[in-house]
């Protein structure tokens, strides 16, 4: 279980400080789908930044499996079974998507072990096993290699960080079936931050974060509806789409 305990976050500008989350409270259940969503803006990445280490809050208490990781680094979060995907996928000149399996797994796994992880998402191995991850694959690929990597950890908590950025149409539609697959396979968690209403239709529970604060939260067949109904009314930024 992931608790968030009236947590904040702010950062320095000219005028003093701005207020990125504001004391925020959320309690996510183990084994569930959960999206976070809302307007540009509102905090969604910068929660998940704290919730992988990446960021420190300037105030609150955050706990995983009833330990507070508050103070902990994102080394130590990670060995506790927490994974976290980038908007933008790092590319390793260099490095194999082979090693880079091995290091997810902790182990030297072969290749034929390795490549179970690639078919999972949807990737051809053969054609990709040796491959360097550099500038050589697309966004979408990348994105299903990080998906790959996270398979390969197995960790109780996979976090998501808009996950659709930066790729085509087709390598979208491939990620949610990643994603459909990803739902049945995985024991753990997985939270995912994203404005696409394809994969709010996949989710166990919606989260709605606005100007650092919930707005709302609840199961998908609660707030699907109401996300739907309302998105189109709202000004400037449409929360399902992210304009």
């Amino acid at each position: 279980m992931l608790k968030l305990e009236h947590v904040s976050f702010e950062v320095k500008e000219d005028r003093g400080e701005k207020g990125i989350i504001k004391d925020l409270s959320l309690t996510l259940d183990d084994g569930k789908f959960i999206v976070i969503t809302g307007p540009n803006g509102g905090g969604k990445s910068t929660l998940a930044k704290l919730i992988a280490g990446i960021e420190k809050p300037t105030s609150g208490k955050i706990f995983f499996d009833e330990k507070d990781i508050t103070e902990m680094s994102i080394t130590d979060r990670a060995n506790m079974g927490i994974s976290f995907a980038f908007q933008q996928p790092v590319r390793f000149k260099g490095v194999q998507v082979l090693d880079l399996i091995r290091l997810a797994a902790r182990q030297e796994l072969s290749a034929a072990e390795a490549c179970k992880y690639l078919s999972e998402v949807g990737l051809c191995a053969k054609d990709y096993i040796n491959r360097e991850v550099n500038a050589s694959l697309s966004g979408g690929e990348l994105k299903r290699i990080e998906i790959a990597t996270v398979l390969a950890r197995g960790t109780k908590l996979s976090v998501f960080d808009e996950p659709e950025a930066g790729i085509d149409l087709w390598s979208f539609q491939n990620l949610i079936q990643v994603f459909e697959r990803m739902r049945k396979a995985i024991n753990g968690s997985i939270l995912i931050i994203s404005h696409q209403e394809r994969i709010l239709n996949i989710a166990d529970e919606i989260v709605v974060i606005a100007d650092g604060k919930i707005t709302k939260q609840g199961p998908r067949e609660e707030i699907l509806p109401e996300l739907l109904g309302t998105a189109a009314a709202v000004a400037g930024c449409d929360v399902l789409s992210g304009r």
